[in-house]
């Protein structure tokens, strides 16, 4: 099948080469020379596990085309994915600007038959406007599919590989089997393709997501209370994770989430509440906790460094979550922001984060250094602060660890160590509601 995908950031990107990697001729378009430059010559715009290599593996075999001839390419295409982003407007609402230009030109390059799938995150109602705006500029006919992403950043290859469902959104059957023909060889083991109207599979996408984002701000609401009644959230997570009807997922109590998805759908999903004249309180207290927990490692730094001037503090894990280099919306941002503002100095490291952390950092150079490892960022600093759960600071050498560091602190945003095997090593050891208080110097 002769396939399109407008758009080769975080979503097109791992959606056109993993459908090249099943035999499809897949071309996907950019309206930057430079981002096509570059992937014509292998160099990857994102980190993501697999993609690289996967990338190289069909462009190799000349399934995957990247190109900023849009017209030819939407012309050959039997389907087009429309994979453009759909950043915040300034009320939080999802600026829809670049799909509905996009539609526009899909209209207006079409020959034959053709199956528009819009992928991108989009409200309620995108399908019915980007189909009223190609009618407008053409008489061909088509059909327009909304079908979703659900994909984890850090798992995205193995998200498209394996989903849990697939679902697509059309009132066209010939465009609904289509659809399902395309996705049958990723849903091996028996996991559903759900068909559904347009509007309902527009709204399940931000319907997962926020109940993902409040399952996060549950259970550090959960631990910002256990700290203060002497409880170890971990040993409380253990006992409600054996629950079939709440299970494990999502319940791992941290600094708040980020990235580019959680925080603008929900945001989204508030306005489109607002639009419908329907308060969604639940989600409106899910952005207050989770904005709030982002405040969290800062507020117990100060409470056990009540003067920060002069001081450094080496974090590890600057993404917002292990397994990617994204950025956007990360709790260490925060973190270093505060700790500046209070007169520190950082010493940070994460092994995908530091080129994107520059940009997010800017004009911090002087109180803040990106280190190459971790065993760096120790040399003389005050405390240690762990942001992200990357592996590789699963297992340190803590006797390393006490002899480089001025003072044996350790702030633990992400539960990775064991409180009682750090205190035995002489350690002050700090999680997230690990029922332990801070001492007051």
């Amino acid at each position: 099948m002769k396939i399109a995908v407008v758009g080769t950031g975080y979503v097109g990107l791992v959606a056109g080469t993993c459908l090249s990697n099943k035999g499809h001729h897949v071309t996907c378009i950019d309206k930057q020379d430079r981002i096509i430059d570059n992937l014509n010559q292998g160099i990857i715009p994102i980190y993501e596990p697999e993609l690289a290599e996967l990338v190289l593996r069909n462009k190799n075999k000349n399934r995957l085309k990247f190109t900023t001839d849009f017209a030819s390419s939407v012309a050959e295409a039997t389907v087009v994915f429309i994979c453009v982003g759909t950043p915040p407007d300034a009320e939080g609402r999802a600026d829809l600007s670049a799909v509905y230009k996009v539609a526009e030109l899909i209209g207006k390059a079409i020959k034959g038959w053709t199956s528009v799938v819009t992928k991108s995150t989009v409200p309620v109602g995108t399908a019915d406007k980007v189909r009223e705006i190609i009618s407008g500029v053409t008489d061909v006919e088509f059909e327009v599919v909304s079908n979703p992403e659900f994909l984890k950043e850090g798992d995205a290859v193995k998200d498209f590989n394996h989903p849990d469902r697939v679902v697509i959104g059309t009132r066209c059957e010939k465009a609904a089997a289509l659809m399902e023909t395309l996705y049958q060889p990723f849903v091996v083991n028996d996991k559903p393709i759900i068909v559904m109207d347009n509007r309902s599979a527009e709204f399940t996408k931000y319907a997962a997501n926020c109940m993902l984002a409040t399952k996060i701000s549950f259970i550090n609401e959960m631990a910002n209370l256990a700290e203060r009644v002497g409880v170890d959230i971990k040993q409380v997570r253990r006992g409600i994770r054996a629950d079939v009807r709440i299970g494990p997922h999502f319940l791992y109590p941290g600094a708040g989430y980020g990235g580019s998805c959680f925080p603008k759908d929900v945001e989204a999903l508030v306005q489109t509440g607002k639009d419908a004249n329907y308060e969604l309180r639940i989600m409106n207290a899910v952005q207050e906790v989770n904005q709030s927990q982002k405040e969290v490692l800062f507020a117990k730094v100060q409470q056990r460094f009540p003067d920060m001037k002069g001081r450094t503090f080496a974090i590890w894990g600057l993404a917002f979550k292990p397994g990617t280099d994204d950025m956007r919306e990360a709790p260490s941002v925060v973190l270093i922001k505060s700790l500046v503002a209070a007169g520190a100095k950082v010493k940070a490291y994460d092994p995908k984060a530091t080129e994107r952390a520059k940009d997010e950092l800017v004009g911090l150079e002087d109180s803040v250094s990106l280190l190459d490892n971790g065993e760096d960022c120790l040399v003389g600093a005050d405390a240690l602060i762990v942001v992200t759960q990357w592996d590789e600071f699963r297992v340190p050498s803590f006797d390393e660890m006490r002899e480089s560091l001025k003072e044996p602190v350790i702030i633990d945003g992400r539960n990775m160590f064991s409180p009682s095997e750090l205190e035995g090593l002489g350690f002050e050891y700090y999680g997230i509601g690990r029922g332990r208080s801070i001492k007051k110097m």
